[in-house]
């Protein structure tokens, strides 16, 4: 929608900024006429400001409380709705980070779809209780049974307005609009610390998605797949979480998952500089899973002394299956073969980091034709249980039952595992990071 335009309510101009967040005068005693009795509209006398400031104090915490830029758009257009009588409304945000997003009440998404075709001008310049004005904004009208809007600016954010079915209802007594303008100005300072964090969160994604790989290697003799599902920007450890799989030198493989502690950009720029290192330590001394990591904890130490780490890495040799594998504070990996799971113990040594002299032993084994080498970092594993180690029990058992023709597609092995005991999407509390390698 076009951008949009100040709002007349009442005979007085809306401009873009809103009114400052002070408390309401005491209003006079009053009884609401026959033309305010509206459903959803706010009845009761207006006998003291008290009501009014235990109505704002009420609406404003509840709003505060949302979680997401979404759901404080969600409840300003509810709460609203019931100040000034209405039963329907939507918000437009005129936002550089959020170009175009619109968010509705009462609408579905074609109606909303509909309405982002009007000319804002169209929808907003309209009068309260005048006909709908406008070509388009009549047209789309009288398929939804629009009979007038009344709106109030974002304080710069964008515009909220709300919809009646008939123009003789879209009049909100002075108390209402009182009411709704009050709030709506606490609502902006919500929706603009709201639109920071969103801002700060896409930020912080675009980071994560360019410090990971955009491909996985082709080798012969090894099928991988990856998952990475990130967490919340405000999670404990959250945009930290990293998978690598590199090519190296006589076709073998080097297989990495990692985790950094912290949260936010600057966690995952860390995690970028750590992955980098390890994939230039893989390619000098790569068959030496245990130097490997020992390079990697002198660099974290000197550059981000502030910081620890956990890493896994793995050195495969796809033609004869043999791995040699090390860990620093990381989940063991799984190997899956026809005859179930087994952890890989590979989490002896504590993170990088945390010690004087970082030490850890090496593992070797042998995979056979068919077997899947499951790397996965902590997120999975806590997803899936009330407890780290009960989540990994129930990691093993999914890989252990998972059918057969799972197993044999190292994609469909990460997404059944995910879905299987990977928590919610709606719980994005940790980073979750799968790496597979089957053997063929």
């Amino acid at each position: 929608m076009a951008e949009p335009h100040p709002v007349r309510v009442s005979g007085q101009a809306l401009g873009s900024a809103a009114p400052a967040m002070d408390f309401p005068s005491p209003l006079p005693p009053s009884e609401p006429t026959d033309g305010d009795r509206r459903p959803g509209a706010v009845h009761e006398p207006a006998t003291d400001s008290l009501d009014d400031l235990s109505t704002l104090y009420t609406l404003t915490d509840r709003l505060t409380a949302a979680d997401s830029l979404e759901a404080a758009l969600t409840g300003l257009l509810e709460d609203g709705a019931e100040l000034v009588g209405a039963r329907r409304g939507m918000v437009v945000l005129q936002q550089d980070s959020t170009p175009g997003t619109t968010v509705g009440h009462g609408l579905d998404h074609s109606a909303l779809g509909a309405l982002e075709t009007v000319p804002a001008a169209q929808v907003l310049e309209q009068p309260p209780g005048g006909a709908p004005c406008g070509d388009r904004y009549q047209e789309v009208a009288r398929q939804l049974g629009i009979g007038a809007a009344y709106a109030l600016p974002l304080a710069g954010y964008g515009t909220v307005v709300w919809f009646y079915d008939e123009a003789a209802a879209a009049r909100p007594s002075e108390r209402e609009q009182r009411l709704a303008t009050r709030y709506t100005a606490s609502a902006a300072r919500v929706i603009g610390k709201a639109l920071e964090h969103e801002r700060v969160r896409r930020t912080a994604d675009a980071l994560r998605r360019g410090l990971l790989p955009d491909r996985l290697p082709r080798i012969p003799g090894v099928q991988l797949a990856a998952r990475c599902r990130n967490g919340a920007l405000g999670g404990e450890a959250a945009g930290n979480d990293w998978y690598d799989a590199m090519a190296l030198p006589d076709n073998a493989l080097a297989l990495t998952v990692g985790s950094v502690t912290g949260g936010g950009p600057d966690a995952a720029a860390a995690m970028g500089r750590l992955r980098a290192a390890l994939r230039a330590y893989a390619v000098l001394e790569g068959e030496d899973p245990v130097a490997v990591l020992g390079d990697l904890e002198l660099l974290l130490k000197s550059t981000e002394p502030a910081r620890s780490a956990t890493a896994l890495y793995a050195y495969v040799e796809p033609k004869t299956r043999q791995l040699s594998l090390a860990g620093a504070g990381q989940c063991p990996p799984l190997l899956v073969t026809t005859y179930g799971a087994s952890f890989v113990e590979t989490s002896l040594s504590a993170p990088l980091g945390m010690l004087s002299c970082w030490e850890a032993p090496g593992v070797e084994l042998r995979a056979d034709r068919g077997d899947v080498l499951l790397m996965y970092t902590e997120g999975l594993a806590r997803g899936c249980g009330p407890s780290l180690h009960a989540g990994q029990t129930r990691l093993r058992a999914a890989a252990a039952d998972a059918p057969r023709d799972v197993r044999g597609d190292a994609d469909r092995f990460c997404a059944y595992l995910l879905d299987a005991c990977g928590p919610a999407e709606s719980d994005p509390s940790d980073d979750i990071v799968l790496l597979a390698a089957r053997f063929e």
